[in-house]
């Protein structure tokens, strides 16, 4: 009997544990990785913005840093970091996002623009572009 309980107790707190959500189910870490992204295509696109490089550097950085402190391991970052299928998730939204804001891939002005929006606003993204 005592075994029984002993099984029940515990079957009941291990249900009650809840696992960690993905990565990419964590706005803080996905968010961040996908305005990084975006602030890339449009520094690679546009002549006028430039990165803000050490700012991009230190937003990954922190990335890691927050994901360890929420209890993620290096090896889970990792796997989330170096996977195609995350990766090609994150390109179609950022492709998406660079469509919605008025980006044409053949006009590099329109890259441009968006740059120029993103950086007024002042937004996480903006805050990783400056103007040349």
């Amino acid at each position: 009997m005592r075994a029984m309980t002993m099984a029940l107790i515990l079957s009941l707190t291990a249900g009650s544990v809840s696992a960690k959500p993905h990565l990419r189910d964590v706005p803080a870490i996905d968010g961040t990785i996908l305005a990084v992204g975006i602030a890339d295509e449009i520094r690679k696109n546009c002549p006028d913005i430039s990165a803000r490089l050490l700012r991009a550097y230190s937003v990954i950085n922190g990335l890691k840093s927050t994901a360890r402190d929420m209890g993620y391991s290096d090896e889970e970052i990792d796997a989330y970091r170096k996977s195609d299928t995350e990766k090609a998730r994150l390109k179609a939204k950022r492709v998406a996002y660079l469509e919605d804001g008025g980006v044409n891939p053949n006009q590099p002005a329109s890259y441009c623009t968006l740059g120029r929006e993103e950086i007024e606003k002042g937004g996480q993204i903006g805050a990783l572009l400056r103007m040349n």
